[in-house]
């Protein structure tokens, strides 16, 4: 099941990157049967959130990933997964706490963040772990600076 992020309406220099014709942002659920196609032969760079529906950090960075989402719209793909409903998913990337994000890059794991982080620090995190292979490649991490104080 995949939930649906209607865009918002504000000046945010990563909104304003969203394809114009894009009205939502996926982020889907992603399972053992499908990883492997969704995540490890992706086109393009996949973060992966380790998560568990029982987990209050997990609840606390949803927000955080609708965000990253928006600012990460046709550069990087955002994908689910329940730890607990795939373990060996876990234990192979070895999740020890959740939420546990992994950024993936050709199939291979290049970031890892445990715990919660800002928006600007996933997509700092992101920046780096991404660039080296794409010179093409950038994110905005920049604060919206247009709203009055």
């Amino acid at each position: 099941m995949a939930r649906s992020l209607q865009k918002p309406e504000c000046n945010d220099n990563a909104v304003e990157n969203v394809n114009a014709h894009q009205d939502q942002i996926q982020i889907a659920q992603v399972t053992a049967a499908n990883f492997e196609a969704e995540v490890i032969r992706s086109p393009q760079p996949v973060l992966v959130e380790f998560s568990a529906t029982w987990s209050q950090p997990c609840h606390i960075l949803d927000s955080v990933l609708d965000e990253v989402a928006l600012a990460c719209a046709g550069k990087v793909k955002l994908v689910r997964i329940n730890a607990d409903d795939n373990p060996d998913l876990s234990l192979w990337y070895e999740i020890q706490s959740v939420p546990t994000l992994l950024g993936f890059l050709g199939g291979k794991v290049r970031a890892r963040i445990v715990g919660t982080a800002s928006k600007e620090a996933i997509l700092a995190k992101l920046q780096t772990a991404f660039h080296s292979s794409d010179a093409g490649f950038h994110l905005s991490t920049a604060p919206d600076t247009t709203s009055e104080h």
